[in-house]
């Protein structure tokens, strides 16, 4: 009895360390610890079990679980004489990186891209107002080569998410090949 206490003191110091860093991809303690669980489950899990184990509403599970099924984080699997919806988590850590950090910055590239190209247009436009001061043309243009800077930097960051994507980056740092146990 005393080692599965053991064993469950680690495998709950782990999840309470995911829980605590998920903030890094935007979700909070209670759905990290929702991935931790399904992590170490060894078999899928539906809401009323996730839900008995965690102490959460259904519709906070239910929450929690399509945010993860949205960051990729965690899947809906079918099992043949189950009636209800199952979910795993992904297991592969470098996957879920990859899936989640992709998601992310390219959303925000985006979202910066389009604010920025709307803004040079504007900028230009402005740029050929015969009423313009000289002094406000100079600030115009500066904008303008500061925005471009950061088009360059965007255009790196969609290089960047793209040899995650293909998973190019492995060339140059590749996955350590798991210890297996002796």
């Amino acid at each position: 009895m005393q080692e599965k206490e053991e064993h469950e003191r680690a495998r709950e110091r782990v999840i309470e360390a995911i829980s605590q860093n998920m903030n890094l991809y935007g979700v909070t303690p209670s759905v990290g610890r929702l991935w931790g669980l399904l992590y170490f489950q060894n078999q899928p899990m539906t809401l009323d079990e996730m839900k008995n184990e965690l102490g959460m509403s259904k519709t906070s599970m239910s929450t929690s679980v399509r945010h993860l099924m949205d960051l990729n984080m965690v899947d809906k699997v079918w099992k043949k004489g189950n009636r209800k919806d199952l979910y795993v988590a992904e297991e592969d850590w470098y996957q879920t990186f990859i899936d989640f950090f992709t998601i992310k910055w390219r959303n925000g590239v985006n979202i910066n891209v389009s604010a920025i190209e709307k803004s040079l247009k504007e900028l230009n436009k402005l740029l050929e107002s015969p009423t313009i001061s000289e002094e406000l043309r100079i600030q115009i243009t500066h904008d303008i080569e500061k925005l471009h800077k950061a088009l360059d930097y965007y255009d790196w960051l969609n290089r960047l998410v793209d040899s995650f994507e293909s998973e190019e980056i492995f060339n140059f740092i590749p996955k350590k090949e798991p210890d297996l146990p002796k």
